[in-house]
């Protein structure tokens, strides 16, 4: 299916062409009707040729409607240019137009309307003119009469052509704007729009937005025929399952899960736009009208913030409308949808200067590079990214995090000089806490730490980011206290020193933690150290003792005071070498140790 939008001044018989076209009457209300004036949005379709449906989204003309004309032409990426031969051109030709060139429509037809009253020629010639320096210039003219007749097989012609040169849908996501809705008895709520990108089938669950809710496609049609499934661009009815008609309106979307964030800050670029800009404006996505707050960050560069935010990408199009002047006064280009805070002077400046050199195309490795380190996900929803597309091969990928290579090799450097400073700072650590570590090399998450260990040649030990081949370098006569201890222990190894003999070694507790953590001692609680082979000694003694036992024949068994003994046994018991069983008994073993459970 192709769709197509038309657009003119009012009462250039844009009504008039299409249900001459298609037979069928796009003034959906009988007031239109009544007027001859088209207030809203109609639709009608027909075959231009024997494989193809081409649908017609039918916009008013009148510049008090010009919001309605907007959201019938923004997902829609051709149109029908129509201007009457004795008129010409007129003021809602030339704000049609500059609304088409903010979108980027750059395929069409121009269409002079009644032939049969005036010469359509010069008003070939001054559209002609007036299209020259746009993206719609060059598009066949046809000139036609709706009341005789004249000259629609010669446009049926040029649509066909149009229609085949029309590029094939951008990939990417299910997105419907809503441009309509309405209650069908049985059914329920129906809403209908163009489907720009994607797929969408019955049964499917889609997220509204920007309410943020799941819902269950019912049903669908396309141009009142009833399908299962449906792929961009089509003309859609949707029957949302367990949604009031109050609860959607015209501008909001039913956008696949996942697939959009809701961006309610954004980076844009300003095409064909005055030098003064009023700082509040109305911003028209697809059939979304927002007001937004305008920051100029540059010459073409600018901040909008949105009241409401809206599910959009990268790459997208849209305009600005001034609502008290009323009229479109730019386009844009959303650069970027996840923009950087701007605080400290000069930011806006610099900021303005890397949008410049940004690309209208959303590039992932650019995109990478620029940010320095991205989720994926973030990228995805950004339309940066494809669900299922693979990493490109510059990049570095580690879970969910996507890096760019020089990003990473400034971790890894700054990484592995944090370890040596922290290590020559402090010789009786062993190394960084992994969450201090990262915080001195500016990494953006923990969860990264592991890779960019491996990369700067370093290991995790005793809870430590070190180098494989760290040391504890304990002061000399530090050393020689704990060589007296440790010696002494080996011959009873069980006599824990005291907190006074501690003292007189002049032992502080920042020699006593480096000593265990360099594998030296064993601490079971403050001031009780062993060495590091006495619990599986005393495992080894309580397995040739009667079972269960208490805690002083425990001790018996060790030859060591009741200081000594109770932290030991608690130790064992977090270890699972020993259990409690009753208030004052414990077993020896694991309790799936067949020895520990005899016959």
């Amino acid at each position: 299916m192709f769709v197509i939008a038309t657009a003119g001044h009012v009462d250039h018989g844009k009504s008039t062409l299409v249900r001459a076209l298609t037979g069928m009457e796009p003034d959906r209300w009988a007031e239109e009707r009544h007027r001859g004036m088209t207030i809203d949005l109609g639709f009608a379709w027909t075959t231009l040729d024997d494989e193809h449906m081409t649908a017609f989204v039918d916009v008013p003309g009148h510049q008090r409607f010009v919001t309605n004309m907007l959201a019938g032409v923004g997902p829609v990426s051709a149109v029908l240019f129509v201007i009457a031969a004795d008129e010409g051109w007129r003021r809602q030709s030339a704000e049609h137009l500059a609304a088409l060139q903010a979108l980027g429509v750059r395929h069409g037809v121009l269409v002079v309307t009644r032939c049969d009253l005036a010469d359509p020629g010069p008003a070939i010639e001054q559209a002609r003119e007036r299209l020259r320096d746009t993206g719609l210039a060059g598009m066949p003219a046809v000139a036609v009469s709706a009341a005789s007749g004249r000259g629609l097989a010669a446009l049926r012609a040029a649509l066909r052509e149009l229609t085949r040169a029309l590029p094939a849908p951008r990939p990417g996501p299910a997105r419907l704007w809503v441009d309509r809705t309405f209650t069908v008895r049985g059914s329920g709520t129906v809403v209908t729009g163009t489907l720009g990108s994607g797929t969408i089938a019955v049964g499917d669950e889609l997220v509204l937005e920007p309410a943020g809710r799941t819902v269950q496609v019912r049903g669908l049609q396309s141009l009142k025929t009833k399908v299962e499934r449906a792929e961009a661009v089509s003309r859609l009815a949707v029957n949302l399952r367990g949604l009031g008609a109050n609860e959607v309106r015209r501008g909001h979307a039913l956008v696949q899960p996942g697939a959009f964030a809701q961006v309610a800050t954004l980076d844009v670029r300003l095409v064909r736009h005055p030098d003064r800009l009023p700082s509040h404006l109305v911003l028209h996505v697809g059939s979304a009208a927002v007001p937004v707050r305008l920051r100029m960050l540059g010459p073409h560069a600018a901040r909008l913030t949105l009241t409401t935010a809206l599910p959009l990408h990268m790459g997208e199009r849209g305009l600005l409308r001034d609502p008290g002047a009323q009229h479109i006064v730019a386009g844009i280009v959303i650069l970027d949808t996840m923009p950087p805070q701007l605080h400290a002077r000069g930011d806006a400046r610099r900021r303005a200067t890397q949008l410049t050199g940004m690309s209208d195309r959303p590039d992932a490795v650019a995109d990478i590079a620029r940010r320095g380190a991205v989720r994926r996900e973030a990228l995805v929803t950004a339309g940066v990214l494809a669900h299922e597309a693979e990493v490109p091969a510059d990049v570095v990928a580690v879970g969910e995090w996507l890096v760019a290579p020089a990003l990473w090799k400034t971790w890894v450097s700054a990484l592995s000089a944090a370890v040596d400073e922290w290590a020559a700072a402090n010789p009786l650590s062993l190394g960084l806490a992994p969450g201090a570590a990262a915080g001195r090399a500016g990494i953006t998450d923990l969860r990264l730490i592991g890779a960019l260990m491996a990369d700067a040649g370093l290991v995790l030990g005793s809870g430590a980011v070190r180098r494989k081949d760290a040391k504890i370098r304990f002061p000399e006569p530090v050393r020689r206290a704990l060589d007296v201890i440790r010696a002494r222990l080996r011959e009873d190894p069980f006599a824990a020193p005291s907190a006074k003999e501690l003292t007189r070694h002049r032992l502080s507790r920042q020699h006593l933690a480096a000593a265990v953590n360099a594998g030296l001692l064993c601490r079971l609680a403050p001031d009780v150290y062993l060495l590091p082979d006495a619990p599986a000694e005393a495992a080894h003694r309580l397995a040739g003792i009667d079972q269960p036992f208490t805690v002083s024949q425990a001790r018996i068994a060790w030859g060591t005071s009741r200081r000594v003994a109770v932290p030991l046994l608690e130790y064992l018991d977090n270890q699972g070498t020993t259990r409690r069983t009753g208030n004052t008994h414990r077993l020896s073993g694991s309790p799936y140790c067949s020895w520990a459970f005899p016959p």
